[in-house]
């Protein structure tokens, strides 16, 4: 690791510094600090997608613990005040990293503490959390996640064998009640979501047919996000045989969340 980026593990995936990395230029996002929760040697995800840029959760199990409340705290605000005397201003500061930062015990008091310094420090800049959303259905997930600028949670498809498949649960999920969970955020909330084509084990991973889109379309009208950034893979995924999406393709399914009256962004 160099200078706060990620270090390439080749085909294993990227394995982020924690708690702080960056700042990094993020292509849908600007300036972004990054904020990690998981431990620095590992991969700690209730999700494990096939596409993950940090690789397998088999591969990447961690020894060293995730960082506690206070130590996330101390290590935000001491590069906060080095960015301040660099002349650096964040446009963001992004909760990602190694796994599912809303998993983390304190991320409500994490959240609290990150909005206090920031708006201590550069009051201008974003809070946003990238979150696959398994979480969003705890009262004190949801809470907190009310509290960030930016509320940006997964939904690829609403096929539950697709998900199956392609995100692997950890744990228990239940996709509708992740609907009703964005929903409850009374349009404060970012949907993202990958799409993507290829093999995975064989089968198709293939969300771009109407047959997945549609679907899908008809939960985001429910859910009624913000915006919807719609995107496909950017980096290099574990699983080798995944395809991009074509400009095409996303620009067409882009257009139908646009026609049913809602901000899109498309990242290619």
């Amino acid at each position: 690791m160099a200078n706060g980026y990620p270090e390439n593990k080749g085909h294993k995936g990227i394995v982020y510094p924690s708690p702080i990395f960056g700042p990094i230029h993020s292509r849908r996002l600007g300036v972004s600090l990054g904020i990690n929760l998981m431990p620095a040697d590992g991969k700690v995800c209730t999700f494990d997608c096939v596409y993950c840029e940090c690789g397998f959760n088999k591969d990447h199990r961690p020894h060293l613990p995730r960082p506690s409340r206070q130590q996330v705290a101390e290590a935000l605000e001491a590069q906060l005040v080095k960015m301040k005397q660099d002349g650096l201003t964040p446009d963001v500061l992004t909760f990602a990293g190694n796994g599912e930062p809303t998993a983390h015990p304190d991320f409500a008091g994490i959240i609290d503490d990150t909005v206090a310094l920031r708006n201590r420090y550069f009051p201008t800049a974003k809070v946003s959390v990238l979150s696959n959303a398994t979480m969003a259905v705890r009262p004190e997930v949801h809470a907190a996640l009310l509290k960030v600028d930016n509320n940006i949670l997964k939904l690829d498809t609403v096929s539950a064998d697709y998900i199956e498949r392609v995100d692997r649960p950890t744990g228990a999920y239940d996709v509708n009640a992740v609907i009703e969970a964005l929903c409850a955020f009374d349009g404060h909330v970012i949907v993202q979501s990958m799409f993507m084509k290829g093999l995975s084990e064989g089968q198709s991973v293939d969300n771009t047919t109407d047959a997945y889109v549609q679907p899908w379309l008809e939960a985001v009208k429910r859910i009624k996000p913000s915006q919807v950034m719609v995107y496909t893979i950017d980096r290099e995924t574990p699983d080798p045989d995944l395809q991009k999406a074509t400009h095409e393709e996303l620009d067409r399914i882009a257009a139908l969340v646009k026609g049913a009256g809602i901000d899109v962004e498309v990242a290619y």
